[in-house]
């Protein structure tokens, strides 16, 4: 999300958990059931598209709109949350803070062809197993295979991986950069 809206929960300040919304996007049933998920931006790791809360947006509108942001995505949400999970958000300054993130699930009607994240992100639809198998975040693991109905064996589960370094973020927030500006210096030729 662009907006920077950020809501606490626990009436805690500074230090305390922040919140976010994320869509879980599904098509198929059964056995051609399939989960997209998006990598992020900074790690590159496979997601559910979120963001913050907004103001004018109830919360499963909000995902829903993250999921058009980051995927191009048109669908059916549901209202209420199916599950919640935590992870570590990366700050800019290298530190790292921990966010709840409420997740809907969005059955997808439509794609786009353009839409604002566009080369940005890699998005990847797969069955569920893969899907719970690629994300790091083990309670979003458990979510996605609880919505599936699946389990996930746990000798199968990986292990999360590190965080990145604040120079490793910073190294690919560079590369970025550069790349946007060539593509864009190769456009105006």
């Amino acid at each position: 999300m662009t907006d920077g809206t950020v809501k606490q929960t626990g009436g805690a300040k500074g230090g305390g958990k922040r919140r976010q919304v994320a869509a879980l996007p599904w098509r198929g049933d059964g056995a051609g059931l399939e989960i997209l998920l998006v990598s992020s931006r900074e790690t590159r790791r496979w997601v559910i598209p979120k963001g913050w809360p907004m103001k004018d947006k109830a919360d499963h509108q909000a995902a829903a709109q993250e999921a058009y942001e980051e995927a191009g995505l048109d669908g059916k949400i549901v209202e209420a949350a199916f599950g919640e999970y935590e992870y570590l958000k990366r700050l800019k300054s290298g530190a790292a803070r921990l966010v709840k993130v409420d997740v809907y699930p969005l059955k997808v009607t439509g794609e786009h062809a353009t839409w604002p994240e566009k080369g940005q992100r890699t998005l990847k639809w797969m069955c569920p197993v893969e899907a719970a198998l690629a994300v790091q975040e083990p309670d979003l693991r458990d979510l996605i295979a609880r919505f599936a109905g699946i389990a996930v064996p746990v000798e199968e589960r990986p292990a999360p991986d590190q965080a990145p370094t604040p120079v490793r973020v910073a190294f690919q927030r560079l590369r970025r950069r550069v790349t946007a500006l060539w593509g864009r210096a190769r456009r105006q030729r």
